[in-house]
């Protein structure tokens, strides 16, 4: 109603797209017109629209709207009658008044100008987590009971004919009673007009009253499979906020239901709808983790996992939202407690969070500041322990307490190890699977893919899935001639469309590499893509592109995203390598250390890859060592062994093996003479006839809890099994460095993720108090200001200094810097509340 009956023409808020489709549907047969501010002729295309009054939509209005349009969208009309004009640019445009303008933006939150608000209907179509919920448990109910799904819809067509039918009715009777002369009863043809009335009322009355039961009954079933749809609707609201973390996380709504559909079909079956039901929640919810993986970078996959695992909580058996905002924030008050903290090893915020933990929390963790000062020695012994995540807290708190509130209590002593206590959070809410993303597979993606979808690698610093994607062509036959490549640049925007047409037509496939170089055509590729319908269905389209904010959105929400960038962590970073090692590869070697040999070249790149996130403590400059290195090494591994083989020497050429692999492959990425020290170190400890010692076994670390050695000689098998068997996460030492090394970084990524999670969460317009949000952001303004420190009397200090001294002249400076931030501060504080009031215009 608000789109088509309101005073103002609309733009619509429409991140998936329902009402551009929407609108298409309603304007099919009015020569509806499609165009965008970037299109040179839109300025004539909408000029014929108004003068013979069809219907014009602009979509894509990110936040610009040209101001050639401003008359137009603010229905500044001119003249009387039937002659009315509107300004268009420079000049008058005859006003048709059948003329409907739409505008619409696929970002959820556009920023658009007050004048814009005041000149058009700004109506927000984004779907809500119950219009979600509802739509998916249409697609469950018509997957599982297509017979109930039908019977429903036929019910509602009924049901409204009948309420249309009664209307009707009502209409007929009141119309014959005012129209009707002299005494009703004398009447003969009104008073039979009311018999009939009277039955057919009665019946469509009996009629709506079997519906609503019947429609009970169906609504009963219905709801029996409620639980997967509303775990649906959580899981696709995970996914689309992730947006605010990184702009190339763009998901549609309509790729989402074909997942959605997809995991239906992939559950397992069962005639016990209970089972059913969570066999279809259970696969759903993996599908989801595994597709959102594929196009996450590392660093936001474990983000991914906490969030999707605190929404399901909420969604289900309700989470205590105070306890993960202070979780996620902690105590951000200005004002320091008044109790000062008993002994100095507790972190000066880590007492803050515990004030404000034994306050909102009075009922678990009202004594906990008694207990730190009463048992000084317990808890310092746990907080001084190597894995506080995993040791019994101490007194009364070692149970009792739920899984968050150990993350609580964890926050407010070891924030450097929060990054692992969210990991063992997540394994015991939703399993270890949702803590292993998926590796990469490109026949998996091939799979996924289909003509009219593209595939966007987005890459990150050393990788290059050209190679991988040409494998992957030769092994199922799209190789040759059939695969395109082109790495854009300036001047390659007209052939890239004549490729893409080409390459549409004949079922080729077509990889435009380096699409971030040139994002303005991108824009002209969405088009083509979009006018792209009778495509062969061999056609594939690859695009690689660095991120950039900038990347059309339409792009993005239609393709299939895919991160190359090697995972996180020693197992899973030696699992992606040894997945891309086809079987025949080992076999080539006809050398017996050939095969653990790989093995130990795989362990070693593992190391050097995750030494990055130790910061300078791994190395003192970032190195993009990739996959090709150890693709190289591995042939050069092969080269020698076979040619040993070949001339029956039993000495192994080790100091052509360790020049070649840590001083030129490795090694020559590295630029710093100490980080090349650590390579060469690194050869001499793995490399050697040692590793074959059966009186001494090679271990790479040995603990008690895990022995890292090479596996027994076999089959690939083996040493995949081994690879499987080895921990999720594992400390420093492993690498050769000391354990404290990753106290920097663990600190650093807890710090970063809780960051984000805090974008993440809903900006509700009301609190979980019942405060507005403007009152609780004007009463935190209002708590600054009252604590701003006056400025200093700059004249009365001169005085006081008598002679200016160097350091004097410092200081004065120094102490003007801060009378002119005090000012600011106050100011900004007064225009915010004031902004509040609307007394003044919001800036962002």
């Amino acid at each position: 109603i608000l789109t088509t009956r309101a005073s103002r023409f609309p733009i619509c808020i429409d991140p998936q797209q329902q009402a551009i489709n929407w609108i298409k549907r309603r304007e099919v047969d009015s020569n509806l017109k499609i165009s965008t501010f970037n299109d040179l002729d839109f300025i004539k295309s909408l000029e014929l629209a108004i003068k013979y009054g069809s219907p014009f939509l602009f979509k894509d209005v990110e936040g610009y709207i040209d101001p050639v349009v401003d008359d137009v969208l603010g229905k500044n009309l001119k003249g009387s009658g039937q002659q009315l004009t509107v300004r268009l640019g420079d000049k008058d445009v005859d006003y048709d008044p059948n003329f409907r303008l739409y505008l619409t933006s696929k970002l959820s939150n556009p920023k658009y100008s007050p004048a814009i608000f005041s000149r058009a209907m700004v109506i927000n179509y984004t779907v809500t987590l119950k219009g979600l919920e509802d739509q998916l448990l249409s697609v469950i109910v018509g997957n599982e009971r297509s017979e109930l799904e039908k019977a429903r819809e036929e019910l509602i067509e009924q049901t409204s004919c009948n309420k249309k039918l009664l209307k009707d009715l009502e209409d007929t009777l009141l119309r014959e009673l005012a129209s009707s002369q002299g005494n009703m009863l004398d009447n003969v043809e009104l008073v039979g007009t009311l018999e009939e009335t009277k039955t057919k009322a009665t019946e469509v009355i009996e009629k709506l009253k079997e519906a609503d039961k019947t429609s009970k009954e169906i609504e009963n079933l219905r709801n029996l499979y409620r639980a997967a749809a509303k775990r649906g609707a959580v899981l696709f609201f995970v996914l689309s906020d992730m947006a605010s973390i990184n702009t190339m996380y763009q998901y549609s709504l309509n790729s989402y239901l074909d997942l959605f559909k997809h995991s239906l079909k992939k559950s397992n079956p069962s005639n016990d709808v209970k089972k059913r039901v969570k066999n279809i929640i259970e696969t759903l919810t993996g599908n989801v983790y595994h597709y959102a993986c594929t196009g996450l970078f590392e660093v936001h996959k474990l983000l991914f996992s906490f969030q999707m695992t605190i929404k399901i909580q909420e969604a289900e058996s309700g989470l205590n939202q105070e306890e993960l905002n202070f979780f996620l924030k902690g105590n951000i008050s200005l004002e320091k407690c008044s109790r000062g903290k008993p002994n100095p090893w507790i972190p000066d915020q880590g007492w803050e969070d515990i004030i404000k933990l034994t306050q909102i929390c009075s009922e678990v963790f009202g004594g906990l500041a008694d207990s730190v000062e009463r048992s000084e020695s317990s808890w310092r012994s746990w907080f001084d322990s190597d894995a506080p995540e995993v040791t019994p807290l101490p007194g009364s708190y070692s149970s009792g307490l739920t899984d968050l509130q150990l993350l609580l209590v964890l926050r407010c002593f070891r924030v450097d190890r929060i990054y692992r206590a969210v990991i063992n959070y997540i394994t015991k809410v939703m399993g270890e699977s949702f803590v292993t993303p998926p590796v990469i597979s490109y026949e998996q993606i091939f799979e996924k893919s289909t003509s009219s979808s593209p595939i966007v690698f987005i890459l990150s610093p050393g990788a290059d899935p050209a190679g991988e994607l040409h494998k992957l062509a030769g092994r199922i036959g799209a190789g040759g001639s059939r695969l395109k490549f082109l790495a854009m640049g300036q001047g390659q925007e007209k052939l890239a469309l004549q490729m893409l047409e080409t390459a549409s037509q004949r079922g080729q496939w077509l990889l435009l590499q380096n699409c971030h170089l040139l994002v303005k055509w991108l824009r002209d590729l969405d088009k083509a893509l979009e006018k792209m319908t009778h495509q062969h269905p061999d056609f594939r389209l690859w695009l690689t592109t660095a991120p950039t904010p900038d990347f059309p959105i339409s792009i993005l929400q239609r393709s299939l995203k895919v991160v190359t960038e090697p995972p996180n962590g020693l197992k899973l970073n030696m699992r992606n390598t040894y997945h891309k090692i086809p079987p025949s590869a080992l076999e080539e070697c006809p050398h017996i250390s050939f095969k653990p040999l790989v093995y130990v070249l795989a362990f070693f790149h593992a190391v050097v890859q995750e030494r990055r996130k130790y910061g300078k403590i791994g190395w003192n400059i970032s190195y993009d060592f990739n996959e090709s290195d150890f693709t190289v090494c591995m042939e050069l591994l092969k080269t020698y062994l076979t040619k040993a083989f070949e001339a029956r020497d039993s000495n192994m050429p080790w100091g052509s093996l360790k020049y070649l692999i840590g001083e030129v492959m490795y090694g020559g990425r590295a630029i710093d003479n100490f980080d090349r020290r650590v390579l060469r170190t690194y050869m001499n400890e793995y490399f050697g006839d040692f590793i074959f010692d059966t009186f001494q076994p090679f271990h790479f670390f040995i603990s008690p809890q895990m022995d890292y050695k090479i596996p027994q000689f076999g089959h690939k098998d083996n040493y995949t099994n081994e690879i499987e068997a080895l921990p999720l996460t594992n400390g420093p030492d492993v690498f050769g460095l000391h354990p404290n090394a990753e106290i920097g970084y663990f600190t650093r990524a807890a710090k970063d993720m809780w960051e984000q999670l805090v974008e993440l969460q809903p900006q509700t317009g009301e609190t979980g108090t019942g405060v507005s949000r403007e009152d609780f952001i004007g009463g935190i303004a209002s708590d600054i200001q009252s604590k701003l420190p006056n400025t200093f009397e700059l004249d009365q200090i001169k005085k006081k200094c008598g002679t200016l001294t160097p350091t004097n002249v410092v200081l004065l400076q120094e102490l003007e810097r801060f009378n002119n931030l005090i000012r600011r501060m106050s100011l900004s504080l007064v225009n915010l509340q004031r902004a509040l009031a609307g007394e003044v215009g919001m800036r962002n």
